[in-house]
């Protein structure tokens, strides 16, 4: 491949599959007539605790399994990715510190973004697969630090990036004056009307050849929306325009995978002047030519068929053959346990997540309300970003972040326990790095103090299922709660597993499937075969609001909601 020969790439991030997976996902990808995957880097993947790094060597190793499928690489490191991944990608402890000084090079933010160069660059610089490497990500959508951008081009240079380097931003004056750099190739990111998107870039590098660094194909979902999907015709037909100008593209997706864990991020924005925010769902299919488990689509075909024109010389692998599909299940949860919560002491006023060094969880803020004194309204203000509200041990109400928080009135003496849960941080905008947790909680007009605080950290791992923590399931004891029970596979095997009630989260053999939601759209979350057994297979569901019934279904199928648009 030459400097004038498009690049044909397609996104798959190594963090939304499994190690396992990734040989099929790369093939799969190759089979579409892609000569080129790229990649995010998802820093809080890494270091969720600072210092405490982990899977870097995952980094070396998916760069590793394109090489051996004949696959270019295009590494996206950020520090920032957007992604719809959790914080932009960006640890909660580093946004906690930098506060208004994110993604500027003020040291609070630049001085731990140079150390985690220095942990991930050596994984990929120098890598025989790397062709390219962007700076940041989409700046010109946050930002006019071009010291900032600078430092970061001069940050990767010195680390032994010697492939070319680039920026991405949004086809439009505004974002391309913020995002370019100097001496960087710029490219443009969009999903139609792509002669525009080209006209816009040339006239501020008239010199760079045309460059789509994400055609959008697909879009992702937020709880409580319909399903987002985008019509194969239209997809096809802007992709044909891109192709058409002998251009450079990369699908995103081409295969999106899932937000496993606490991963799934958040966008927020302003509807009739309130700042609504909406959380992504666990699945990140995204609509891609290759689905959540890795099946070509409708979509996955007649992207072959453009690709195999732009370049009719190629010899393409065929598809790799998919892993069996689990059949029905009806599982009972047969065996349930108390949450365990850790003490994190006390504080006059409601501690924030980050405060408290805790990224996602549970934490439940107790507080009392002295007496005797005459009924009062009881309000939960700035819940960051669900929370669950107890008078007495009893349940007195669910507030929303947004929602109302005021609830029906309280006599006193009385002892109020909120449970806040913390879900995507913001991915996208100016609210990147909120805190998560409570503003703090008012009888009448009096604010409440002597904040008690303890924890539950997720997706840390539940209870030990040979450990004495575990009881008979009978009747509705109280929330939040544990359940488990155990699915008979005859071999390792995809499915699709859903819950009958709330809200909660789920494991298979220890591991975090992600969350789930009857707000919906998403009813069913994928399983990934490599971490299924043939045998017994234990599941664990953490239940919030409260089961319909105390069991779940695997399934064959997806169903990731009906489709809005």
């Amino acid at each position: 491949m030459t400097d004038t020969t498009p690049v044909h790439s397609g996104a798959a991030h190594y963090f939304r599959t499994l190690p396992e997976q990734w040989p099929h996902r790369l093939r799969s990808l190759h089979a579409m007539g892609l000569d080129t995957v790229e990649t995010y880097l998802a820093w809080n993947v890494h270091e969720p605790v600072e210092g405490d790094w982990r899977r870097l060597d995952d980094i070396e190793r998916y760069l590793d399994a394109a090489a051996e499928e004949g696959l270019r690489v295009i590494v996206r490191p950020g520090p920032y990715i957007c992604a719809e991944w959790d914080n932009g990608g960006l640890p909660s402890w580093l946004t906690a510190r930098a506060g208004r000084f994110v993604r500027t090079a003020h040291p609070l933010f630049f001085e731990p973004v140079q150390r985690y160069l220095d942990a991930v660059v050596p994984r990929f610089a120098g890598h025989p697969a790397l062709s390219m490497v962007q700076v940041e990500n989409e700046y010109g959508s946050f930002g006019t630090d071009a010291d900032y951008l600078t430092a970061l081009a001069d940050g990767l240079r010195e680390r032994g990036v010697t492939v070319p380097l680039v920026t991405s931003d949004g086809p439009t004056d505004v974002m391309l004056t913020g995002g370019i750099v100097p001496g960087i190739r710029a490219t443009v990111n969009f999903g139609s009307n792509p002669a525009s998107a080209f006209a816009a870039l040339a006239a501020h590098r008239p010199d760079d050849a045309p460059f789509c660094m994400e055609f959008w194909n697909g879009w992702f979902d937020h709880w409580g929306a319909p399903r987002v999907t985008r019509d194969v015709g239209s997809a096809t037909a802007a992709l044909s325009g891109i192709l058409d100008a002998g251009a450079s593209v990369n699908l995103y997706m081409a295969h999106g995978g899932t937000n496993f864990g606490t991963g799934a991020g958040a966008n927020h924005h302003l509807l009739d002047g309130v700042d609504e925010f909406l959380p992504t769902v666990t699945s990140y299919d995204y609509d891609a030519p290759l689905d959540e488990r890795g099946a070509p689509t409708e979509k996955f075909v007649a992207f072959r068929d453009l690709f195999a024109q732009a370049r009719p010389a190629a010899e393409l692998p065929p598809l790799p053959t998919l892993p069996p599909l689990m059949p029905e299940q009806r599982v009972a949860l047969t065996r349930t346990a108390e949450v365990v919560f850790e003490d994190l002491g006390s504080s006059p006023v409601p501690a924030s997540f980050e405060e408290l060094g805790v990224d996602h969880g549970l934490v439940a803020y107790r507080v009392s309300i002295p007496g005797p004194r005459a009924p009062e309204p009881l309000e939960v203000r700035d819940v960051r970003d669900r929370a669950h509200v107890y008078v007495d041990g009893e349940l007195h109400g669910i507030v929303d972040r947004g929602g109302d928080g005021m609830l029906p009135p309280v006599g006193a003496p009385a002892e109020v326990t909120v449970i806040a849960e913390s879900m995507g941080r913001t991915n996208y905008g100016p609210r990147l790095g909120q805190h998560k947790g409570l503003g703090g909680v008012f009888h009448g007009i009096q604010q409440l103090n002597r904040i008690h605080h303890s924890a539950h950290r997720l997706p840390g791992d539940p209870p030990a299922l040979d450990s004495d923590a575990w009881s008979p399931t009978a009747g509705t004891p109280a929330l939040p709660r544990y359940y488990a029970g155990t699915a008979e596979l005859a071999e390792q095997s995809d499915g699709y597993l859903e819950v009958p009630g709330g809200k909660g989260y789920v494991w298979v053999n220890g591991f975090c499937l992600g969350r789930y939601w009857n707000r919906g759209p998403q009813r069913r979350l994928y399983v990934p075969w490599p971490i299924t057994r043939p045998g017994a297979n234990e599941i664990v569901v953490l239940e919030l609001d409260g089961l319909d019934e105390h069991a779940v279904t695997l399934h064959s199928a997806p169903d990731l909601g009906p489709s809005g648009t």
